[in-house]
């Protein structure tokens, strides 16, 4: 059963692969982002290339209203599959002292991915069949001394997503968060990160397309909570292990303290 696939962030990275890989499947699309120029080249590129109704939204999910002009703009839409991916790295929570700005970030990262589930689940539990997809990350799954923002946020994602799937599992509803790691995409270039990227091995990092094409095959099998790539999973077995838990969280806290130091 297509429909129409909501999906936010669609302008790049896992956005605009989930995207693709929906419109492969025959689901129409529309695609919200910040960004106008880049998100029109992505309708103009989706439907000429599958053949399938792309529209789009733009709107900034930092701001509180944009979910509701969202769901003003799809009201004679049957949105079937729903795409929460739109998010971004954040402030510090302590270095940053303009408290405007670390609510735009909570609006982003959470906010707005719980108020676009109020607003588009109901009416899958009424037609009896939804998908829903809610981008969290690795880094819910360890939250690290100093990460005091975005992990966080990560966790809700997951806590939203896993409280929501019990409510409709048994509805036609199927809801996933998606966790994966290090990723090939534009986020760790938009958010000024290369140097932390390059820093870091190959075999860490996973191209967007085997992590949305995976987490589409997990969502169907009902796996709610979802790390994306075998060695994350892995990875996520062994740091609920309380003795490797606090051998990371010692090697980040001295990392932190040896970076204090050099300054």
């Amino acid at each position: 059963m297509a429909g129409t696939a909501l999906i936010t962030g669609a302008s790049a990275g896992l956005g605009l692969e989930f995207a693709t890989q929906l419109a492969r499947q025959g689901y129409d699309l529309a695609l919200v982002a910040r960004r106008a120029d880049r998100l029109n080249a992505a309708v103009a590129e989706l439907s000429e290339r599958y053949g399938v109704s792309v529209s789009a939204i733009v709107a900034d999910l930092a701001d509180p209203e944009a979910p509701e002009h969202i769901h003003r703009q799809l009201a004679d839409t049957e949105v079937s599959f729903l795409v929460n991916n739109a998010g971004s790295s954040g402030p510090d929570l302590m270095a940053e002292r303009d408290w405007r700005k670390q609510l735009a970030f909570f609006q982003l990262m959470m906010t707005s991915m719980a108020h676009l589930c109020h607003l588009f689940i109901p009416a899958m539990v009424e037609r009896g069949f939804g998908r829903v997809i809610n981008l969290s990350s690795m880094s819910a799954r360890l939250i690290l001394a100093g990460d005091s923002n975005y992990g966080p946020a990560k966790s809700y994602v997951v806590a939203l997503s896993e409280g929501l799937a019990g409510a409709v599992a048994s509805q036609g509803v199927k809801i996933q968060a998606l966790c994966p790691g290090f990723t090939h995409t534009e986020f760790h270039e938009a958010a000024d990160m290369m140097e932390f990227k390059n820093a870091n091995p190959d075999y860490l990092w996973y191209d967007a397309d085997v992590v949305v094409r995976e987490s589409l095959s997990a969502l169907e099998r009902g796996k709610v909570v979802y790390c994306s790539g075998r060695l994350y999973r892995v990875m996520d077995a062994l740091v609920r292990f309380p003795p490797t838990r606090w051998l990371l969280q010692k090697t980040v806290v001295e990392g932190i303290a040896a970076r204090r130091a050099r300054n």
